[in-house]
């Protein structure tokens, strides 16, 4: 009973964390002790027909069964591949809530530090794939999403039944769906889980799921979806992440685009652009993104944590999802345009805040 007094605060919703930085840290010390009469059926089993552990009151059994899926969280052996500016933070949130994680990336200098924080190192995806429970991937692009799932030395070559492989990319739907076929052709399981916020996000752990595919693996995956962020959502079928991710980063882009006009315009007319960022924070129309980018935009100042190419690659991914269901979108349309024209400028691999320096040279 003390130990469930321990964990009592663990009590887990569909969009919170299960465990606390704090909590991380206790974790693999409190888990070991389990005992033997309170653990459930192994973790990483994907039968939809086992029973859960029946304890007297429904509380307890929650906690119980919280804490069952955490000790066999830090037991499976989990795979990450892809490590920039998304990657290596979330990889490096598991491996600080104490779970096996065995790395690769193309340029294996990037697996370094998190090697040094006690990750293991496998020289290709094949090989990631077949030594590890499941795997994860965060890819720049479909092409690369494709390649290190389906490609020479990919996944898919050394995956198989009993693991699962979990596509974090931000991809469209028809990239998803060819990944999901070329995995699930081994035995082994496929979900997409996209997700919604960039660098800060995802160095916190606050990052938003949008996960469809299979329903088993998205339930034995959840601790470590709540390990590297703060909500998750199952959206069904294959497809509906992706395109739940593009409509996300449509309307984010637009906003962005708009907003740098917002604050030309501002100084064009003599009034302080900082001024305006503080208005628009305190205003219907607030968003965390306006406070948060609007200070360093006013400076000229664009630190890189969602490269402005990739938003500009989200928007063309978009455009296609709604001429595919003539759905009419000009505005993302118009947005579109001046990312590229940002693009033009060299600014690729600024943040995507910078797409208001287009809007600058046309003056």
């Amino acid at each position: 009973m003390p130990l469930l007094l321990k964990f009592s605060f663990y009590s887990h919703s569909h969009s919170s964390h299960f465990l606390s930085s704090t909590a991380m840290a206790m974790c693999s010390s409190f888990c070991p002790q389990i005992p033997h009469r309170l653990k459930g059926k192994p973790f990483f089993s994907f039968s939809s027909k086992s029973k859960p552990l029946f304890l007297p009151f429904k509380l307890i059994s929650s906690q119980a069964s919280n804490v069952t899926a955490k000790a066999d969280a830090l037991s499976t052996r989990v795979g990450f591949l892809g490590l920039g500016i998304m990657g290596s933070p979330m990889a490096q949130n598991l491996l600080k809530a104490g779970c096996d994680v065995t790395v690769w990336n193309r340029t294996k200098s990037k697996c370094d530090p998190l090697i040094n924080l006690g990750a293991k190192y496998m020289p290709s995806p094949e090989e990631v794939a077949a030594s590890c429970d499941v795997t994860f991937a965060m890819l720049a692009d479909p092409e690369s999403a494709i390649d290190v799932a389906c490609g020479k030395n990919g996944a898919a070559n050394g995956i198989g039944p009993g693991k699962g492989y979990v596509d974090v990319s931000t991809v469209d739907g028809g990239t998803s769906k060819l990944i999901s076929m070329q995995i699930k052709d081994t035995g082994a399981l496929f979900l997409e889980a996209p997700v919604s916020g960039s660098k800060k996000p995802a160095e916190d752990g606050q990052l938003i799921f949008l996960t469809a595919g299979d329903k088993s693996l998205y339930d034995t995956v959840a601790p470590f979806l709540d390990i590297m962020g703060k909500s998750r959502f199952y959206l069904g079928d294959v497809g509906n992440g992706a395109a739940m991710k593009l409509v996300v980063n449509m309307i984010m882009g637009s906003m962005m685009a708009s907003f740098s006009e917002g604050i030309l315009l501002s100084e064009k007319v003599g009034l302080d652009p900082n001024v305006l960022v503080e208005v628009v924070s305190q205003g219907a129309i607030s968003a965390p993104m306006y406070s948060l980018k609007g200070p360093s935009m006013t400076k000229s100042l664009y630190p890189t944590a969602f490269p402005l190419k990739h938003q500009q690659k989200d928007l063309r991914l978009a455009l296609g999802l709604a001429e595919s269901v003539s759905q009419p979108t000009p505005i993302a349309a118009a947005a579109n345009e001046l990312y590229k024209v940002a693009i033009s400028h060299g600014l690729s691999d600024q943040d995507f805040s910078a797409v208001i320096e287009a809007l600058k040279a046309k003056k």
